[in-house]
């Protein structure tokens, strides 16, 4: 059976309750919880069960932990489009109108 080696890293299971409550990201919430849940007595397997992730991947996780210490479970961002970006506007938008006029709506045709 898996278990955290949390005292490799000088913490206990509450240090890891405080990682899953405290952690600014909700995937590393999500990470650490899980450790909490196995550091705590419960099986990979059915904590995958109940977060709705495979089993590997919990296990992964584990592994990474007891490995490389929690901060490998930190979420980093590795790239893609940035969140909440803003959109620019077309490239067929004139440079020199205003930025906060909205473009007229056509009607719709009236079918016949």
């Amino acid at each position: 059976m898996l278990h955290v080696d949390h005292q490799r890293w000088g913490q206990t299971v509450a240090d890891l309750r405080h990682l899953a409550l405290s952690a600014a990201h909700p995937r590393s919430r999500e990470r650490f919880l899980a450790l909490h849940e196995i550091a705590a007595g419960s099986c990979a397997t059915a904590v995958a069960e109940r977060t709705g992730r495979r089993a590997q991947t919990v296990m992964d996780w584990l592994h990474a932990c007891n490995e490389h210490g929690p901060e490998a479970l930190t979420y980093q961002r590795t790239g893609g489009r940035p969140p909440f970006a803003r959109i620019l506007p077309p490239r067929w938008a004139s440079r020199f109108a205003p930025r906060n006029t909205k473009r007229p709506v056509r009607p719709s045709p009236v079918p016949r």
